[in-house]
């Protein structure tokens, strides 16, 4: 029995429980329900995507109090749900160009109705298709950038900060990060796997004493800089894309989602993440031959910085603090992060090839052409480790992973 007891989602209740919730049977016809499939492959939360007779849909999202894989031996809070919901709305009053729009939060059975995505395709997915969404890395930059001024002393009251300092806690999900990102990749408790051809490069990562210092440092970053709300879990997977303007070369539509690991945590965390899984999409397409398109995607890398900076330089002309916070300190603190995200970025590399949680980017892969991709993304962890406190440009990333990735290849 889990300490918290309440009615799950299924396919079967669905119907029943729309039309107890006045805001969603405005939105769906709760008495013909043609389709009701559940869409979740997460092991925390059940997802479903709900449409009607005329078409109208939405999607359901509700908490588990444990993980899926293992059931009630690893009970988990289902409140995240709650911090979920804060942060779909914070993010959307940031940024509603790029944010899914949250149409009902229930407390009580921790269910989040949102809008449905179902024509855009998850970005990595179509990445791992080959599909190139020019402008997507920018927009995705953006709205980082924007989310972090907004909900930073920079752009926030500093009572307002501190009171949401104090709401947004969630050190269950952060937990699982700690561990599993910074911690994990250098000290197996039995979760790693990785093919029996790169076991030798997992021992050269955890043997690597400069790698594991800097994972220190940035766990101590992550756990204590809490500098604005953050997405927690920003990557290729948790970002919808699809073309716009009937398929207008360099326009394309993006809606970030699943915020659930949201907190107030350093900025540069959600920036790297998706540096790594740059740096996954070219590790792939180098190991399969296709060089150009392995440039492409780390040049990904400069869209999304520039995004970010160009948005945040912008936002910089309302902060709630012109005087000390000048220019000058702005180019600092765009430094600073692009440093940390490399940092972040390494964490994230690692973890993805030897830990619990991977990437389709590397798992689709024929093991033969895996196990040149999983070594590649690895040398470019320890390097991005080493390295990362001299980084002055996006460039500067972008050469020391390209250069770990070319000096693997491709897998013949």
């Amino acid at each position: 029995m889990t300490a918290h007891e309440y009615e799950f989602l299924t396919t079967e209740n669905i119907p029943e429980y729309i039309a107890s919730q006045p805001e969603l049977a405005r939105r769906i016809d709760a008495s013909n329900i043609v389709e009701c499939k559940e869409v979740g492959d997460g092991n925390l939360n059940v997802v479903f995507i709900v449409t009607d007779g005329n078409g109208e849909s939405l999607v359901l999202k509700q908490s588990l109090p444990y993980v899926r894989m293992t059931g009630e031996g690893w009970p988990m809070t289902p409140e995240r749900a709650n911090r979920e919901a804060y942060a779909l709305a914070r993010q959307y009053g940031a940024d509603p160009v790029h944010t899914v729009s949250l149409f009902k939060h229930d407390p009580d059975r921790y269910v989040i109705a949102m809008e449905d995505l179902s024509s855009y395709t998850v970005w990595r997915t179509a990445l791992n298709n080959g599909e190139r969404h020019e402008g997507a890395a920018r927009q995705v930059g953006e709205f980082v950038a924007l989310l972090a001024f907004s909900t930073s002393v920079y752009g926030m009251d500093r009572f307002d900060y501190s009171q949401a300092v104090a709401e947004t806690q969630n050190p269950d999900l952060c937990t699982i990060t700690e561990d599993l990102v910074f911690t994990e990749p250098a000290f197996d408790i039995g979760r790693n796997e990785v093919l029996p051809a790169n076991e030798p490069d997992a021992r050269a990562l955890a043997e690597d004493s400069v790698f594991v210092a800097a994972m220190g440092q940035a766990k101590f970053m992550f756990m204590t800089h809490a500098e604005a709300l953050i997405h927690g879990d920003l990557h290729t997977g948790s970002v919808m894309v699809r073309q716009a303007n009937q398929g207008e070369l360099g326009s394309s539509d993006v809606r970030v989602f699943d915020p659930e690991f949201a907190f107030y945590g350093p900025v540069a965390f959600d920036v790297g993440a998706v540096f790594a899984n740059f740096t996954f999409a070219s590790a792939r397409a180098r190991a399969l031959g296709e060089d150009e398109r392995a440039q492409w995607c780390l040049d990904q890398v400069h869209e999304l910085w520039q995004g970010f900076s160009e948005a945040f330089r912008k936002s910089w002309t309302i902060r709630v603090n012109p005087t000390v916070w000048d220019s000058t300190h702005c180019e600092w603190q765009l430094a600073q992060w692009l440093r940390e995200s490399v940092l972040f970025a390494s964490a994230k590399m690692a973890r993805r090839i030897v830990g619990a949680a991977k990437v389709s980017d590397i798992q689709t892969l024929s093991p033969e052409v895996r196990e040149h991709a999983a070594r590649a993304v690895l040398r470019a962890s320890r390097a991005c480790a080493a390295g990362w406190q001299g980084i002055h440009a996006s460039a500067d990333f972008t050469r020391l992973v390209g250069d770990e990735l070319a000096a693997i290849g491709t897998a013949r």
